[in-house]
């Protein structure tokens, strides 16, 4: 499932391209569409780093075939060993009805790099684990998910060519790659049990769509709470992003009440040091902390115990 975090980064990014969209001559997107498209990206990435993955340990077939169809052949051509491709994990997830719908859906193929595919299964045939792995007659299934897991882990995520080739199709890679590969390493210990269709859960689609509508409707009101804040600075020339950054984490502080303060001054400083200037981490902090304070004091801050809102919810 996506994580709270990345949720915050597409709502700053559907926010950081409304607020941009007004020097455009066009009309602005629908806002909630918008997000919804960075979560479907979310799970375009998911179904194209399954499939070339699938692709890789299916190629032995190919390249069999390919070396069987030689004009002079040797004895190497005439016994290619193809057990990866019985691979039971790859199977199973080939099986996997609702990744089925999504390879028809998303159409995957259209992305893949024959060649690539190629050059990594070479580079996998000659691994010391892969000898080892074909050279066993049985099937074990912890062996048939250590292969998957070198593939993933040592022949594509460790090749900068495929990071490449991931980076030119996906523009959400660096936001949502440790997610999507922890998602990935997770559903190869139980293929076919991940609904492709919820990337997210209930809660957390209300709270990214109520996030961002809140933001979007609060937008004067949250700017009248941070401007009188900013002690010798400029509110024009502060960096966009901290200052939508800014506005997301006070709606936090008053309008979602199960979310702890902690947790969202510590969220907003992570991304403003991950995606805004070098200074935007102790300047988000600074001004988060100062807004905090001052709504507790004036008793505005109407925070339910997260723990107690949890049980609650059970």
């Amino acid at each position: 499932m996506i994580s709270r975090r990345n949720i915050r980064v597409k709502v700053m990014q559907t926010l950081y391209t409304m607020v941009t969209w007004e020097n455009e001559s066009t009309p602005a997107p629908d806002p909630q569409k918008l997000l919804q498209q960075h979560f479907n990206q979310v799970r375009s990435l998911f179904v194209y780093l399954i499939y070339f993955l699938t692709e890789v340990t299916r190629y032995a077939e190919t390249y069999a075939h390919h070396r069987a169809g030689k004009h002079l052949l040797t004895a190497e051509d005439l016994n290619i060993n193809t057990k990866i491709a019985g691979n039971e994990v790859l199977w199973k997830i080939l099986e996997d009805p609702a990744l089925k719908e999504q390879f028809l859906t998303e159409k995957p193929q259209q992305f893949s790099n024959t060649e690539l595919v190629r050059k990594i299964y070479l580079e996998l045939a000659e691994k010391p684990e892969y000898k080892n792995y074909i050279s066993k007659p049985a099937r074990n299934i912890q062996d048939e998910r250590k292969i998957m897991e070198l593939i993933l882990n040592d022949l594509m995520l460790a090749n900068e060519s495929f990071v490449s080739h991931i980076e030119d199709i996906f523009f959400n890679w660096d936001d949502d790659g440790e997610m999507i590969i922890q998602l990935l390493v997770g559903y190869l210990q139980k293929p076919g049990t991940y609904n492709f269709k919820q990337m997210l859960s209930q809660d957390k689609e209300n709270f990214a769509r109520e996030l961002l509508k809140t933001v979007m409707e609060k937008d004067k009101y949250l700017e009248g709470l941070i401007i009188p804040r900013l002690k010798n600075w400029d509110p024009e020339r502060i960096a966009l992003l901290d200052m939508i950054l800014m506005k997301m984490g006070v709606s936090e502080f008053l309008y979602f009440e199960t979310i702890p303060p902690k947790v969202t001054i510590n969220e907003y400083i992570d991304l403003a040091k991950d995606y805004s200037t070098q200074q935007s981490g102790q300047f988000v902090n600074g001004i988060l902390d100062n807004i905090h304070k001052e709504l507790v004091q004036q008793g505005k801050m109407q925070k339910v115990d997260y723990k107690k809102a949890d049980k609650l919810k059970s």
